[in-house]
């Protein structure tokens, strides 16, 4: 299961489709299985998460808190990956910032923040270039291109 949750009223039936789509590509592509939280939030609430969580005191995009590192903060502790929390308004400037469409910023994110549930991560350039490369080819048979 994939539970998206969000406070934010103009934010859309499709957009939700369209996050749960990306976070089950992504498991899907790994040949995982396991349930998923993702928040969209605004950039007061991803601050303070990203302060809590993170001791980092400002907007950042995406947030992960993958279930085998203790720090899922939405759902039950059984059969689950983690929670990915998305800000919202973030997505909107750089889908803008990069010239695509706020939908393929958006699956991004979310295909971002569900890699790192699965463990991938981008602390070096050589994981850096795996991930991406991962990224590019779930959003690729998505049909979500730049």
């Amino acid at each position: 299961m994939i539970d998206v949750q969000t406070e934010m009223e103009y934010f859309s039936k499709e957009a939700e489709q369209l996050i749960r789509r990306a976070v089950e590509a992504a498991i899907l592509n790994e040949h995982s299985v396991g349930d998923v939280c993702v928040l969209i939030t605004d950039e007061e609430e991803i601050q303070q998460l990203n302060a809590n969580y993170r001791k980092i005191d400002r907007v950042t995009d995406v947030l992960t808190f993958p279930a085998w590192e203790g720090d899922a903060i939405l759902c039950p502790p059984d059969g689950y990956l983690g929670d990915v929390a998305i800000c919202y308004g973030r997505a909107v400037a750089q889908a803008k910032e990069y010239g695509h469409s706020l939908e393929r910023e958006l699956a991004f994110l979310a295909v971002h923040g569900a890699l790192h549930l699965l463990g991938y991560d981008h602390m070096t350039q050589k994981d850096e270039r795996v991930m991406l490369q991962k990224q590019t080819e779930i959003l690729n048979a998505m049909g979500i291109t730049r």
